[in-house]
């Protein structure tokens, strides 16, 4: 019987974006396309409004994840550097260290001692151990900056994509409707499938993100409604 269990990969910034991208581009391009729409101008002008939301919000948000990832990559770079020169410079220092480390997690001293004579015996296991008890993250999964913003391009452009597509079929109040429909069901949906990752009842989670995407839309569509009909 198996009774170990398995744990996600919560620093996966490819899959983090993806989560991320696809809410955004959604809900963003939701609240935009109702907004514009609302002021009652022509289809060719809302389509041209949400395509524009789309692209730039997607290259937006790669070039968000991008820096944002490559930034943090960079970060754990440099600290990993410093500690591979401590423990050239100063092996004896960087192993009391470490035993400190195990001692205040509850390790007898002697115990505490020669495990961490144990890990500074190889520089790679030294180098990772200090990485991952005093630094706190784990050196061979530093973030791909690439990937992120790969994911959050493509993931935000289908989330936008979604409430613009009717506006090349239809125009005025059925797109509006089917831009709200289709909206709602997205948002459920994402909303459903990101509890997944959290481990909250999807009915919480679903009901969480339409509940957002619905007042962003609201509150945009009434300011488009107001200033399109000023005047």
């Amino acid at each position: 019987m198996d009774l170990g269990h398995k744990h996600r990969d919560i620093q996966a910034g490819g899959a983090r974006a993806a989560v991320f991208g696809i809410s955004d581009g959604l809900v963003s391009n939701v609240a935009l396309i109702l907004g514009v729409a609302a002021a009652d101008p022509s289809a060719g002008t809302v389509r041209l409004a949400g395509l524009a939301g789309l692209v730039g919000g997607a290259f937006s948000m790669a070039a968000g994840e991008y820096v944002s990832m490559r930034a943090q990559s960079e970060l754990m770079e440099h600290e990993l550097e410093i500690e591979r020169k401590a423990l050239a410079a100063q092996p004896e220092d960087e192993r009391r260290e470490l035993a400190a480390i195990y001692e205040e997690r509850g390790l007898e001293p002697d115990l505490a001692a020669e495990l961490s004579v144990k890990m500074m015996r190889t520089p790679e296991v030294a180098l990772e151990t200090h990485a991952r008890e005093e630094l706190g993250f784990d050196p061979g999964n530093t973030g791909n900056p690439f990937q992120a913003a790969a994911s959050s391009f493509v993931m935000f452009a289908i989330g936008a994509l979604i409430p613009l597509l009717p506006w090349f079929f239809v125009s005025g109040t059925p797109a509006i409707l089917w831009t709200v429909a289709l909206g709602a069901v997205s948002a459920f949906s994402v909303g459903a499938a990101l509890a997944h990752f959290t481990g909250r009842s999807w009915l919480w989670s679903a009901g969480r993100q339409l509940l957002i995407s619905a007042v962003a839309a609201g509150v945009t569509y009434t300011i488009g409604h107001v200033i399109g009909h000023t005047g």
